[in-house]
């Protein structure tokens, strides 16, 4: 292994110019002495990415602007003891199920399994120590046109209360494309549920906060949720705060007086991707005007959860000593709906013995002038 000072090389090939490369290093030391790894990744665009494999949190992210001034445009620390101490979920891996469950209950085949109530009285992200909080297995892998890095955890049955032993695999992939691919896969040997997201906070600007980037989500509905963040219904954008159906900065309704902005404290919901007949769907599309800086997003889910960072307060110090204000950073996390486990109408994220657990979504990055 490599130390945290110096990097490993793995082939030759890393050095030319125009291949992807990566380096391990160690990050650090959990208190039992199981040691953290960091992966960096590079494509032969220069866009780089690290990823730890304690929760394989996507800890930087560097991509270029409109002049090909690189910046990191994701949230995140500069040590482990970061992520151990104060993490809202920092670039994470989530599951065993993303977002919601109500009461922190849910039925299969007539058997109520109870998991954690963490917040609002609500399950979120898989509970107390979720895939975020783990530490992962991981493979990095490449060829001429590809950087890539395979995750995996074995999830035993009744972890954080959910049924059924779960081989997860999480795929992290950085193409010449200037792609970000991730690749989620599971099987299970008990009928169980799972929702498996990244919970990456974006800044494309690199600094301040994210009022003025401009988003589009190709959703004609959302849904609306109670005080505790719990959907409701199904309903349409149209007249509403929510209609980001065109391009809008993300700063220009989000104060308004609106029951359901007042609930989430801003934006905090999951839309509805209007599907595409194509195997994968176009979800949204968020800009940074002042750098030019822009990621398209598709995937194979049905929802995308748009959270704008509400709860980022001053109290969080990143990384370089850089405070976390409010709204400094924003999540579009792919994925099935909140509380699906208890709403038949939602799409089923069931998940049964003899079944594989297979989604994908792409992140696209480019630059234009504006």
């Amino acid at each position: 292994l490599c130390t945290i000072t110096v990097s490993c090389t793995t082939t030759s090939r890393e050095r030319k110019k125009g291949f992807p490369s990566f380096e391990k290093r160690i990050f650090g030391e959990m208190a039992n002495g199981d040691q953290v790894l960091e992966y960096a990744l590079k494509n032969s665009s220069g866009i780089e990415m690290s990823v730890i494999t304690y929760g394989g949190i996507i800890r930087t992210l560097f991509i270029p602007d409109n002049k090909g001034n690189f910046a990191d445009v994701v949230l995140g620390y500069d040590s482990l003891n970061g992520y151990l101490n104060q993490n809202p979920y920092f670039g994470a891996i989530i599951g065993r199920y993303g977002n919601r469950i109500a009461e922190g209950t849910f039925t299969l085949d007539d058997v109520e399994y109870i998991v954690a109530k963490n917040n609002l009285g609500n399950h979120l992200h898989g509970g107390t120590v979720g895939f975020d909080k783990v530490i992962w297995e991981a493979e990095p892998f490449e060829n001429d046109n590809q950087i890539g890095l395979k995750m995996t955890y074995f999830s035993e049955h009744m972890e954080e209360g959910y049924p059924g032993n779960l081989n997860v695999a999480v795929t992290y992939i950085l193409n010449n494309n200037n792609e970000l691919i991730f690749e989620y896969e599971a099987t299970t040997d008990k009928k169980t549920v799972i929702n498996l997201t990244n919970h990456a906070y974006y800044n494309l600007a690199g600094k301040g906060d994210i009022l003025s980037h401009r988003l589009k989500i190709n959703a004609f509905s959302y849904l609306p949720v109670d005080e505790t963040l719990i959907p409701t219904e199904i309903d349409r954008v149209n007249g509403t705060p929510f209609d980001f159906t065109k391009y809008k900065k993300i700063g220009k309704e989000i104060d308004h007086e609106d029951e359901q902005l007042t609930h989430g404290l801003g934006f905090d919901h999951c839309w509805v991707i209007d599907p595409s007949e194509d195997e994968m769907s176009f979800a949204a599309s968020l800009v940074d005007p002042l750098s030019g800086r822009r990621m398209d997003i598709y995937t194979e889910e049905p929802g995308i959860q748009f959270y704008s960072g509400n709860f980022l307060d001053g109290t969080i110090s990143g990384k370089a000593g850089v405070v976390y204000g409010y709204r400094s950073g924003l999540c579009l996390e792919t994925q099935h709906f909140p509380n699906s486990p208890n709403r038949p109408d939602f799409p089923s994220t069931t998940l049964n013995p003899g079944e594989i657990y297979n989604t994908k979504t792409v992140i696209k990055f480019l630059t234009q002038v504006n």
